[in-house]
C-alpha cells in the first residue's frame, strides 16, 4: 500500500501502472506518456523525467512488478520523505506528516546528529529519524513488495568544456534570466533584495515586467552585516519600491524557539531568521508570492572557493614523479616551521588532500578535533566517515571534467537542496508566503552547462562571465562590490540582547546532557564567545542551540 500525503496535481490510473505528479504542472498533460517510458524504455523516462520544469515529485507505481518509484526535481526544489512500514510505503514533502502517518514511534538517529554537527543541516538521503529517508536530487528510488530498495541517479548534467562565442553566450545570459523570471511571476509578487548580483538581476527582471516591483530588504545595526546601502543602489537602479525592516535582536530573541522547531529537522543556518522576518515583512505589505536570489553562485563559479580549489588542482599538472618528490621534500613538520618554506609546505599538504575532502580542511570539526568536540560515547554510535563519503559519492556522480564543474555539481545539492532552498521554502512557508527561484529555472540551469568553467571563471576572477553579461544592466557598484554573506549578527546580539543570551544559556545547559558534544567545548565556546570572537564562536553556539530547541520541541510530538 502506498501512502500519499500532499496535494496531488494530476494522476494517471490504468492497469499497468499509476503515475502522480505533484508540484509543477509542466508534466501533467503528460503523465500518461511518461508512465508508458517508465515501464518501456527507461532512456525515454529519463528523457521524459529532465523535461519536466519546476519542482515537483514524481511517483509511478508499477501494478505488474508491485513496485513504487519516487523522484523528486533535478535540484530538490521540493523535498522527499519515505518511510517502509510493514507493507506500505509512506511518503510526504514534509516530514512531520510522514511521521504522524507512522504506526511506528520515530527514534532520533545519532548519525543524523553528528552529519548536522558537521554540515549545520542533515543532507539527503539521511534524515533526523531512524529509518525514515529523503529523495536526493535527481535520483529515482525503487521499492518493492519486499521493501528492497534501489537507486538511480537521473541527472547528471553534461558540462561543456569549450566555448564556440562566449560573447554571444553573454547575450543569451539575460535574456535567459528574464525568461524565468517572466515565467515565475505573479499578481501580488515581490523580491528579496540583499544587494548582492543575484538577487539584484531578479529585481531588475521583475521591475522590467512587473509594476511596481515591490523588493525587501533587512537590515542590521552590526559593523559588518547590513547591506541595506547595496540593496538601495539596486532599487534606485530600476526605481523599485523599496522597503528596509532593520531587525532588532529583542525580535530575533522573541521568534527564536518559533523558528528553530519550525523546520522538519535541526537546521542551522542562521540566516533562516532573517528571511523569516524579510518574509513576513513582504506579506505585511500584501505580498504573496516572494522571488528568490538563490543559486546564481552555484551555476556561475561565485564563491571564493571555487577559485582557492583551482589554485591546488594545479600541483595535479605536474607530472607523478615531481609531486612524490615535492611531497616527500615539503609535506613534513620541518618544513612548515621554516619561515620562506612554510607557505610551500602548507600548500603541498593541502593538495594532497583531494577534492572533494579538501574543502572540509576549515570544517570546525576537523579544526577542533573529533575527540575534543564530542564525548566518547557519542562518537561509539556514529561513522564519523559519513559526511566525507556522502560527498565523495554525489562529487564522482558528477559528468564534468573540470574541477569547477564537479564542485558546482557538489553544491547544487549539499549548498542548495540541503541547505539554501530549505532554509527560503521552509521560512517563507512560515511566514505564510509562495518562494519561487528563477535562477535555477530549468532553462537556466541548462544554459550554465553550456558555459565552460574557464569562461565562468578565468583564473580566479570569480563570477567574471556573469558580471560581463550583467553589465550595463546591473549598476556598476552592484557588479563591483565586494562579495558579502546574508548572516545574522546572532553572536553580536548575543553578548548585548538578555533575553537572547538567556535563551541561549538555558538551552546549553539542558544540551550538555545530551553527551553528544564535550562540556568542555560547550563551556570554550561560551568563554571565547565573550572574550574573542563575538562571530565565529557565536555560529558554534548557535548551532548547538538550534539543536537543543528542536529536539525539545520535536521529540515527543
Amino acid at each position: 500500500m502506498w501512502l500519499i500525503f500532499d496535494e496531488i496535481t494530476r494522476e494517471y490510473h490504468c492497469p499497468e501502472y499509476t503515475a502522480v505528479i505533484i508540484g509543477s504542472d509542466t508534466a501533467s498533460a503528460r503523465l500518461k506518456e511518461i508512465g508508458e517510458h517508465f515501464l518501456t524504455n527507461q532512456k525515454k523516462f529519463q528523457h521524459s523525467y529532465l523535461e519536466i520544469a519546476g519542482k515537483f515529485l514524481l511517483f509511478i507505481i508499477d501494478h505488474i512488478e508491485q513496485t513504487l518509484t519516487v523522484v523528486n526535481d533535478r535540484l530538490g526544489l521540493f523535498q522527499g520523505y519515505y518511510y517502509v512500514e510493514d507493507q506500505r510505503v509512506i511518503v510526504s514533502s514534509s516530514l512531520k506528516a510522514v511521521k504522524s502517518s507512522a504506526q511506528s514511534d520515530f527514534a532520533i538517529n545519532q548519525q543524523a546528529i553528528f552529519n548536522y554537527m558537521y554540515f549545520h543541516c542533515i543532507p539527503s538521503p539521511t534524515t533526523i529519524y531512524q529509518d525514515v529517508f529523503k529523495l536526493e536530487p535527481g535520483k529515482s528510488i525503487t521499492i518493492d513488495s519486499n521493501q528492497n530498495k534501489s537507486e538511480k541517479v537521473l541527472y547528471a548534467p553534461y558540462f561543456t568544456e569549450v566555448a564556440d562565442d562566449s560573447s554571444a553566450l553573454e547575450r543569451e545570459c539575460l535574456n535567459v534570466i528574464e525568461g524565468a523570471v517572466a515565467d515565475n511571476l505573479s499578481k501580488n509578487c515581490g523580491a528579496f533584495l540583499s544587494g548582492g548580483l543575484d538577487s539584484s538581476t531578479v529585481s531588475g527582471m521583475l521591475a522590467k515586467h512587473h509594476t511596481p516591483a515591490r523588493t525587501f530588504s533587512i537590515g542590521f545595526e552590526a559593523e559588518g552585516y547590513d547591506e541595506t546601502p547595496y540593496a538601495k543602489i539596486t532599487a534606485n537602479h530600476f526605481n523599485t519600491q523599496h522597503e528596509v525592516l532593520y531587525l532588532e535582536p529583542e525580535q530575533a530573541a522573541e521568534a527564536f524557539v518559533t523558528v528553530a522547531q519550525y523546520f522538519d529537522e535541526p537546521f542551522g543556518n542562521s540566516s533562516s531568521m532573517a528571511t523569516y522576518f524579510c518574509a513576513k515583512f513582504a506579506k505585511e505589505h500584501g505580498v504573496d508570492t516572494l522571488l528568490a536570489g538563490d543559486g546564481g553562485d552555484e551555476l556561475f563559479a561565485g564563491n571564493e572557493r571555487y577559485a582557492k580549489q583551482k589554485q591546488f588542482e594545479l600541483y595535479y599538472r605536474l607530472p607523478s614523479p615531481i609531486r612524490a618528490l615535492m611531497n616527500a621534500t615539503l609535506n613534513n613538520s620541518v618544513m612548515s616551521g621554516i619561515p620562506g618554506v612554510s607557505k610551500a609546505s602548507s600548500y603541498v599538504r593541502q593538495a594532497e588532500v583531494r577534492l572533494p575532502t579538501r574543502l572540509q580542511s576549515y570544517n570546525f570539526i576537523n579544526i577542533v578535533g573529533l575527540e575534543e568536540m564530542f564525548t566518547p560515547a557519542f562518537l561509539s554510535k556514529v561513522d564519523v566517515n559519513q559526511p566525507i563519503e556522502q560527498l565523495g559519492q554525489r562529487y564522482k556522480e558528477s559528468s564534468g571534467e573540470h574541477p569547477v564543474d564537479n564542485m558546482l555539481y557538489l553544491d547544487w545539492k549539499f549548498t542548495l537542496a540541503d541547505n539554501d532552498l530549505v532554509k527560503v521554502n521552509k521560512m517563507c512557508e512560515l511566514a505564510g508566503v509562495d518562494v519561487k527561484f528563477p535562477l535555477l529555472d530549468k532553462a537556466l540551469i541548462d544554459f550554465s552547462c553550456k558555459v565552460p568553467a574557464e569562461v565562468k571563471l578565468p583564473g580566479y576572477q570569480l563570477r567574471d562571465f556573469y558580471k560581463k553579461a550583467c553589465r550595463g544592466f546591473l549598476a556598476d557598484e552592484t557588479l563591483d562590490k565586494p562579495k558579502h554573506g546574508f548572516g545574522l549578527p546572532f553572536g553580536v546580539w548575543l553578548k548585548e540582547n538578555a533575553t537572547l543570551k538567556n535563551i541561549a544559556l538555558d538551552a546549553l545547559q539542558q544540551f550538555k546532557a545530551r553527551n553528544i558534544v564535550s562540556e568542555s567545548l560547550i563551556n570554550k565556546a561560551l568563554d571565547a564567545h565573550d572574550s574573542v570572537h563575538a562571530g565565529y564562536y557565536g555560529e558554534l553556539i548557535w548551532i548547538m542551540v538550534v539543536l537543543e530547541l528542536w529536539l525539545q520541541g520535536n521529540e515527543s510530538n
